[in-house]
């Protein structure tokens, strides 16, 4: 049909991302999409109706003027208003350098791409750069270990993980060329994130914070509990509970040793996609006696 009729074809493919994606905005908003969405939806439909249309779509395209400028006028006004917002976000002063240039990529790129982007870069960072020093906890925080039950493990992992890509080599280099190259590049990749993900135990403890508990797993997880909606502090419980789809299980390869009860549901963070909300926290340290006594203590005197 592109072939036979290639402007029908151009209008309606235009048309369909344009409205998929009209659609998926007008979902993620709580109420009526601000203006400068709606223009960043219709930005992105314009450039990848121009960047995946066939060749006969492509030059339909092109020989209607009316409809290049439209849609160069459109992606223009995006990148005009984003870059101005983008520098008045990383002018902003009080807020940390990182979540202000995050922000401004937000206002350029889908806020989820932009999301991942940092993901990827940060453990990748932390993977070949990062090998000594403290661990990341702000002033006002204190800070409980989980990483040394996992040492063992994760050194385990590590070692498997060595084989398995010598392994691969070795045998896949006897059958395929490109195979082999495919292989390598994809196993050592997997290997460096995983040693970013063991790195990121020790440099993303759980913290104590004014706020509340902030429960981290590494990168997998970073989730704050309000000390407000904190009710109990159990370090007795049953196995139905940690498996209960409204727990937040944030201990790895182990059996949780502490869990807070909430007296309302919290909605978890995540990456990409919205997750059930949960009203109970599990998670596993290393010495937990002294985290029970320090938020014992902050309940009571909260609510004293």
């Amino acid at each position: 049909m592109a072939t036979a009729y290639p402007f029908a074809a151009l209008l309606l493919f235009l048309w369909v991302v344009a409205d998929t994606l009209m659609l998926s905005l007008i979902a993620r908003s709580a109420g009526k999409p601000a203006w400068s969405a709606v223009l960043g939806v219709l930005a992105g439909a314009s450039v990848t109706v121009w960047l995946g249309s066939p060749s006969a779509m492509r030059d339909a395209l092109f020989e209607t003027p009316v409809l290049v400028v439209t849609m160069a006028a459109v992606a223009l006004g995006h990148v005009a208003w984003a870059t101005a917002r983008a520098r008045q976000v990383v002018g902003r002063k009080g807020t940390d350098r990182k979540e202000r240039w995050v922000s401004a990529a937000s206002g350029l790129f889908p806020p989820a791409l932009v999301r991942l982007a940092v993901a990827e870069m940060t453990v990748i960072h932390m993977a070949l750069f990062r090998w000594g020093g403290p661990a990341d906890i702000p002033a006002y925080a204190r800070a409980f270990a989980y990483h040394r039950h996992l040492t063992p493990m994760c050194a385990t992992l590590l070692i498997l993980s060595a084989i398995e890509i010598a392994v691969y080599h070795l045998l896949v280099g006897h059958w395929s060329r490109t195979a082999t190259l495919v292989m390598f590049v994809l196993s050592d990749v997997g290997f460096v994130y995983l040693v970013g993900l063991i790195k990121s135990f020790r440099f993303r403890p759980v913290l104590l914070t004014p706020e509340g508990v902030r429960v981290r797993a590494g990168f997998l997880i970073d989730q704050l509990v309000p000390l407000d909606a904190i009710v109990a502090i159990e370090g007795g419980f049953t196995g139905e509970d940690v498996r209960d789809p409204a727990t937040l299980n944030a201990a790895l390869l182990a059996w949780p040793n502490i869990m807070l009860r909430l007296d309302s549901p919290l909605h978890r963070r995540s990456l990409l996609k919205k997750r059930r909300p949960f009203v109970r926290v599990a998670f596993r340290l290393d010495d937990p006696e002294p985290f029970i006594r320090l938020l014992a203590w902050r309940l009571g005197h909260r609510s004293s």
